[in-house]
Formats: structure tokens, C-alpha cells, sequence
């Protein structure tokens, strides 16, 4: 309590009562005392009890505690300490009770056991809803539960709110004395109900009202107080050694305490005589923490839980926290500056002043927001959703899409989804489904966001919302999540809502929206058509992929239905690691030349999720590089007659291949390739068995299993097939068409998608028939151009002599 002078106090109780409703309060306790300096020699210092309602708002230009301004004075005012003592007769003793013979185990239980999280013996004190799971916020459940029980019973008793206290729950701390202080101004308890509610486990008042308001058929609208009142009670003994509850009841003229210890089998409850403690109406609760739990004091993590657990309960929530002001003070002048601006007679003097922060203690409300989820979706703007997205889950950017509706029925749940517009940094969520993305709130009072895909399945653990039901205990433990009917049909209509919100964006007309969710989590969708079935039809609709007519842009599958051929009854696809290697495979000749459209799957999940699909529309997918492809032009005279042609020499080819191929056979899907290595119909195509050798925890034993058969085809048009039917049957063993088998096949294996056993081999076996190619062929043709060319003449000067007779003369 703060130590008032007597002139305070006079002129707080001569202020107009409405200058305090919406000023500052004063703290509920203090351990400062404030000297009487307006009464000359009078050092008595007079206690006040004082609990504070109405708005707080930040008083301003205080430069102490403020103590004068929000004052709320209940019906007993002052007295000294000699007063007390001369006046007033001893106290009552107090009285000793023991605890059910259930309590203590089930306290240690609560204490040691039951409890995984301290931080929630908070939240039950706000809300006193049911027996929750967790165990550090306790109190703030049961002060909300007194409120509410108040404002319904005063309804049909105006005397109980008689006092015309604001409803409030406000909460103080001292971090030097490890204390936490919470106080409501709500029903407040008789001494019987103390002895009631607070000395046995399972025992409730909150119950015994909601009883008796149902065999009254008076309910109401607002009936919502459920909860155990002892056991979340006794969660404060997760933080604390001893805790005091002071009590006032407007159906009683007496306040009284209850006080008990953790591992105690008893505890007193005794009459309040001091007038310093006295309140008009409403309970105060004060935990003397732990040694290791005193970190609690802090106002700081008292905020924080606060806005975590308690954010929107419907009372306001008040936190006692350190504020400053910047104002601007006077600074003493230098002397030499001022002699020197002294002598300048005509320059004005201006006063120098620097800023200085004031701090003071101030009420700070902490629960301003309000649930979006309880108003009508009508009323709500899309800034409003997109403003409360990024508030509660601290993102920076507007979600793609939201989704506001109400479940009502065999389960009754608000909530609020939305679809985030980027993947969080440096997290892939697609293999972590604990991503904190659900906000699970009962009676608006936040339980847990840590799921296991109790809520949303793996593939939807992207989705951001709040979940608010009216069905769910508070002690949401894993194993009621995993178990609850209540959950298992939340799932299903949050997943469906989840599907809707999805598909209105992939249906708008601005078709960046879409491109810019597929990007980040189209993965998600495939990895849905692997784990959830029973979507499959939802599912679908959403996919992308791009396509031979359509390389640039991805399709949807109901767009590649709308294109294919009247005569087209399968859906095409190739699955390749990338788009160039896709366009480039021989698979997709003979479709080419028909105008059919294939799907390219170039990511890795993309097979598999197709391989999970099987069908849509009725229209099955199909592989175009494992074996006996239909394209539905089949010739029935000409294949008989090209496989009479070429029946002997496959049968060669297979014997030289031996076990490397399981058949050779005639190929219906090449037009200029010469060959082609197709996988059989149940084991892994070429590019699967690629990425299962890429696993880094791979079983490798399963590889010689899974990799299937291998067919090898042969085009019959080929020059290159047609010069083998011919060597077959002209010299069967001739080494150089062998050879030619060889490295046939070693082509067909890496054009077809497929790694070659022994690259260095394969790379000896192209040198080989390189050189056979291309040996003597430029050096023949040196040699006989050297030959043909004529001699070249060498050109000789020769000098002419005229010829000379003797003496001169010719």
C-alpha cells in the first residue's frame, strides 16, 4: 500500500469521482511510502487501501508515482497505528482447515506431474474456464470467471454491483520481493465458499452456478463460465511457496483470507481486519514465488504472458509497467558563454534546455485487441483481416486469401484462416508439420500452437488462422487432441474450408495470385495427393505442371482435359528432371507427330503424386516411357508383317544383350530415333530409379528389386535397324555388328533417362567406333592428292653471250 499524507488524501477524496475513472491508477500494492511533508511535525504516516477501476490512461506531466490521480477509495478510509490499536479489538484467530484426504496427492500431481508448462498458472487465474492440461497461468481464468459471474447475476440483483467498481483484472509485480499481485473486482467469495472452492479439488463454484442455472432454465446468453475453480487454482503452487487470496463478497459485510502452502495438508482462512487491505468488492490473490520461478516478477514476462495466452478476454486486463515522458528542462549556463553574450546587450538571450526522459510507474491495458472471429464476417473489412494476420503472426506482407466462418451443429468453432503470401525464411514447412501456424483459443482464451497434425494434416501446415471452439476442455492435452470427436470433425471442416480458400484463389481473375501460391507451396499440394486420399478430388483441381503445348506456362489438369483429342482417352505424361530433357526424350516422337499433349513432370514429387491420382475425370494417367503404350492407332496387318521381318533379328539382339534387357521388340512410339529403353509397367521408370539413387539414406538393397524390367524397342524404319537385319541375316556373328548392338544399347540407356553401369566403358566403346569411322579417312585423301599432281620445273636463268671476232670484228 502507498503511504498518503493526510492533504493527498483530502484532495483525493474531495476530486469529482469522474476524474478518476478515466485517469491513471494507483498501484494496488507497494512497499514505497511516501512521507507526510504537508503536515509540519506530524511523522505518523497514515495506509490507504485502494483499488483502482476505469480506464487507464497514461497520466501525463507526473513526474512520481501516481498515487493522486486514480485513486478509487473504498467505505473504510484510514486509521493510524495507534488508533488500531486502541480502538480496535484484537483479531479474530484465524481458523485451521484440513484439505480432502485427495488433495495432497493430487497436488503433487498438479505441481510435479500434470503441468508441462509453468507459464500457464497465469492463464487459469485470468480465465477461469476448465481443468487445463498445461500449468502456469491460472489465476487470470478464475478473476475472468468472477467477472462474469457478476455481470450475470447483477442482471436480476442490481445490490451486488451496489459499489459501481469498473470490472477489471489487473496484475502487479515485485521483482525485488518476488511477488505477483492479481486483482479483479469481481464476485468475490463468502467464507463459506471459501472453505467451499478452495479446500477440496473438483469442487467448484463456477459448476454449482451453472448447475443451478440450468434446473432454473435461466441461462441466458451469456452462460460461458465453465471450469474447476479448485484445480485451476492450485496451479499457482507451480510457481509459488505460499499464496494469499483476500476476498470480498457483496453478499457478505466481511472480507476474508485464505492462505496456504504448497506441500501443506491445511490451510487458514481468518477475517481481514486491517483496514489497509480492505477492498469493496472482488478477490485479490497474491503469489509469493519460488526462488527459481521468481523471473515471474518481472513486469516484462507478466506482459508477455499475458498477450500470449489472455489477449482476448472479454475484461480488460491491466499490467502495472515502467513508462517515460521526454520532456525539455533548463540546463545551467557556462559562465564564461554568459559573460561573453552579456556584453552583446542587443542579441536576445534564449534559455538552453536538453530533453531528459522521466520515468513512472503507470497501468498499462494489455488486451486491446479484440476477436475478429466473434464478429460477423459482413461487418469486417479486408484491411481489418489483413491487419489482424500480420499482428498476430508477425508477418510483414497481406495474406493471399482469408477465410471467416462459423461451424455450428454437432460441433460448434469460429475461425479465422489465411493463406500467407511467401514461405517463412529459412524453414521448409512441407517436412515440418510443428510450424506454430494454429492458434487454438477455448472461450477465447489461447491454449496451444503446437500440433502434430491434430488440426491440419502436413500438406495444409502452411495455413495461418485461429481456431476458436466452445466444445473443447481446456485441458487439450496430445492424447485428447489425437482421440477427440470433437477434433476429428474440426479437422475435416477446417481442411474443407482450407480447400475452398485455396481453390477461390486459383479461380480469380488475377492469375499472378495463383502463380505466386504454386510457387511456394505447390509441393504441398503434391505431397497431399500422397497423404490424404480421401481429398483426392479436391486436390486435383489445384495441381500445375507445364506440358509439351504449353513449356512456358503451367496448366491445370482441367485445361489439359479440355485439349485432348476426341479420339485421346488417357492422359499423357513424362517425368524427366528438367523441361529441356523432358522435350528432348525419344518417348515423345510418335505423340508429337500426332498433336498429342504430354505432361512434363519436373519436379521431384511430381511422379509419385501422379502415381497417387491414378485418374481424374475418369481419365487414367500413363506413363509414355514403360512399356505397351497405346496411342489408339494401332495397325494390326502392318505389325504383323513388320514383326514377321524382324522377329529373328530381336531375337538375335536379345542374345547378345543376354540379361541386360528383359525383351526386345518392336517400337511403336519412335519415328527417328533407332531405339529406345523402356521400363515395365510396375517397377520404377527411368527417372524414379535416378532420384531413389540419389536418396542420402537410400536403401540401396531395394534398388536390383524396384528397378523392374527393362524393354528394349528398336524403330523398324531406321536405317541403322535395317542395316542390323540385314548383317543378322547375312553373318549373325560378325564382330562389328555386335558391336554395334553394344553401343546401341548404351545409347538407348542414356537417351532413355537411365546411368550407365560403367560410363568409362561406354566412353572406350564410342572411341572404338569412332576411329573405325573415321580411320585412313583424311589421310587416304593426303596421299592420293600428292600422287595425281605432276612434277613441278624448276625455272633455270641462262645468260646470253653475243658472240666476239678476233681483233674486234665479227
Amino acid at each position: 500500500m502507498h503511504r498518503l499524507s493526510r492533504r493527498s488524501v483530502s484532495a483525493a477524496l474531495r476530486a469529482p469521482a469522474t476524474r478518476y475513472r478515466n485517469a491513471a491508477a494507483a498501484p494496488i500494492f507497494s512497499s514505497t511510502s511516501v512521507p507526510d511533508s504537508a503536515v509540519g511535525s506530524d511523522n505518523n504516516t497514515r495506509w490507504y487501501s485502494a483499488i483502482t477501476g476505469g480506464n487507464c490512461e497514461r497520466a501525463r506531466h507526473s513526474t512520481h508515482l501516481n498515487l493522486k490521480s486514480g485513486l478509487f477509495l473504498g467505505s473504510r478510509h484510514e486509521s493510524t497505528a495507534a488508533a488500531s490499536d486502541s480502538a480496535n479489538p484484537s483479531p479474530p484467530p484465524a481458523e485451521k482447515y484440513e484439505y480432502q484426504a485427495e488433495v495432497s496427492r493430487l497436488m503433487d500431481l498438479i505441481v510435479n506431474s500434470l503441468y508441462s508448462n509453468k507459464e500457464v498458472f497465469l492463464r487459469e487465474l485470468i480465465r477461469h474456464v476448465l481443468k487445463i492440461h498445461l500449468a502456469n497461468l491460472a489465476f487470470i481464468n478464475n478473476a475472468s470467471d468472477a467477472l462474469d459471474k457478476l455481470r450475470y447475476l447483477s442482471v436480476t440483483d442490481p445490490q451486488l454491483s451496489k459499489d459501481a467498481v469498473d470490472l477489471y483484472i489487473r496484475i502487479q509485480t515485485d521483482k525485488d520481493n518476488g511477488t505477483i499481485t492479481i486483482t479483479d473486482s469481481g464476485i468475490g467469495m463468502t467464507r463459506q465458499e471459501l472453505v467451499d472452492c478452495l479446500g477440496t479439488i473438483a469442487q467448484s463454484g463456477t459448476a454449482k452456478f451453472l448447475k443451478a442455472v440450468k434446473e432454473s432454465k435461466d441461462a441466458g446468453t451469456d452462460n460461458n463460465l465453465i471450469g474447476q475453480f479448485g484445480v485451476g487454482f492450485y496451479s499457482s503452487f507451480l510457481v509459488s511457496d505460499k499464496v494469499v487470496v483476500s476476498t470480498k463478497s457483496p453478499k457478505s459485510d466481511r472480507q476474508y483470507v485464505w492462505e496456504g502452502e504448497a506441500n501443506a495438508s491445511s490451510y487458514t482462512i481468518r477475517e481481514e481486519t486491517n483496514p489497509e487491505n480492505f477492498i469493496p468488492r472482488g478477490t485479490r490473490l497474491t503469489l509469493y514465488l519460488k526462488r527459481d520461478d521468481k523471473g515471474f516478477a518481472h513486469p516484462e514476462r507478466i506482459q508477455k504472458l499475458v498477450k500470449n495466452y489472455s489477449q482476448f478476454v472479454s475484461f480488460p486486463i491491466y499490467t502495472w509497467q515502467e513508462k517515460g515522458i521526454t520532456k525539455e528542462v533548463e540546463v545551467d549556463e557556462d559562465p564564461i558563454e554568459a559573460k561573453e553574450a552579456g556584453r552583446d546587450e542587443n542579441v536576445e538571450k534564449k534559455k538552453k534546455t536538453k530533453k531528459v526522459v522521466e520515468r513512472f510507474w503507470d497501468w498499462e491495458l494489455e488486451n486491446e485487441t479484440q476477436p475478429i472471429w466473434l464478429r460477423n464476417p459482413k461487418e469486417v473489412t479486408t484491411e481489418e483481416y489483413n491487419e489482424f494476420y500480420k499482428k498476430t503472426f508477425n508477418e510483414y506482407s497481406d495474406p493471399l486469401a482469408s477465410s471467416h466462418f462459423t461451424t455450428e451443429g454437432e460441433v460448434e468453432f469460429r475461425s479465422v484462416l489465411y493463406v500467407p503470401a511467401a514461405t517463412p525464411m529459412g524453414r521448409d514447412d512441407i517436412i515440418n508439420p510443428k510450424t506454430k501456424n494454429i492458434r487454438l483459443h477455448v472461450k477465447r482464451v489461447f491454449i496451444s500452437d503446437d500440433f502434430d497434425g491434430e488440426l491440419f494434416p502436413r500438406y495444409l501446415s502452411f495455413v495461418k488462422g485461429v481456431v476458436d471452439s466452445n466444445d473443447l476442455p481446456l485441458n487439450v492435452s496430445r492424447e485428447i487432441l489425437q482421440e477427440s470427436r470433437i477434433v476429428r470433425i474440426m479437422r475435416k471442416r477446417l481442411v474443407r474450408k482450407a480447400f475452398d480458400m485455396i481453390l477461390g484463389i486459383s479461380m480469380s481473375e488475377n492469375k499472378a495470385d495463383y502463380e505466386t501460391f504454386w510457387e511456394n507451396f505447390g509441393k504441398h499440394l503434391k505431397l497431399g495427393c500422397i497423404e490424404d486420399r480421401e481429398n483426392h478430388k479436391r486436390l486435383a483441381p489445384l495441381l500445375r505442371f507445364f506440358s509439351s503445348q504449353s513449356e512456358d506456362e503451367m496448366i491445370s489438369l482441367d485445361e489439359y482435359v479440355e485439349n485432348m483429342k476426341p479420339e485421346q482417352k488417357d492422359i499423357y505424361y513424362i517425368a524427366a528432371d528438367s523441361v529441356s530433357s523432358a522435350r528432348n526424350a525419344p518417348f515423345l516422337e510418335r505423340l508429337l507427330e500426332k498433336d498429342l499433349e504430354v505432361l512434363y513432370l519436373v519436379d521431384p514429387i511430381d511422379e509419385v503424386a501422379i502415381q497417387n491420382l491414378k485418374s481424374y475425370k475418369e481419365k487414367n494417367f500413363v506413363d509414355i516411357s514403360k512399356e505397351d503404350l497405346d496411342l489408339g492407332d494401332k495397325n494390326e496387318e502392318k505389325e504383323k508383317v513388320t514383326k514377321e521381318e524382324f522377329s529373328q533379328t530381336c531375337e538375335w539382339i536379345k542374345k547378345r544383350l543376354g540379361e541386360k534387357v528383359a525383351n526386345v521388340q518392336i517400337s511403336s512410339r519412335l519415328s527417328s530415333s533407332p531405339c529406345v529403353l523402356v521400363s515395365g509397367k510396375f517397377g520404377w521408370s527411368a527417372n524414379m530409379e535416378r532420384l531413389m539413387k540419389a536418396q542420402t539414406v537410400g536403401d540401396t538393397s531395394t534398388l536390383e528389386f524396384m528397378k523392374g524390367r527393362r524393354v528394349f524397342e528398336i524403330n523398324p524404319e531406321h536405317p541403322i535397324i535395317r542395316e542390323l537385319n540385314v548383317a543378322y541375316k547375312s553373318n549373325p556373328d560378325d564382330e562389328d555388328a555386335l558391336r554395334a548392338i553394344d553401343l546401341l544399347y548404351d545409347a538407348a540407356l542414356v537417351s532413355s533417362g537411365y546411368t550407365p553401369d560403367n560410363p568409362a566403358q561406354l566412353g572406350g566403346k564410342i572411341y572404338k567406333m569412332m576411329g573405325m569411322a573415321i580411320s585412313g579417312k583424311w589421310s587416304t585423301f593426303d596421299v592420293q592428292h600428292s600422287v595425281s599432281q605432276p612434277p613441278r620445273m624448276e625455272t633455270v636463268e641462262a645468260e646470253v653471250v653475243e658472240p666476239v671476232e678476233a681483233d674486234g670484228q665479227k
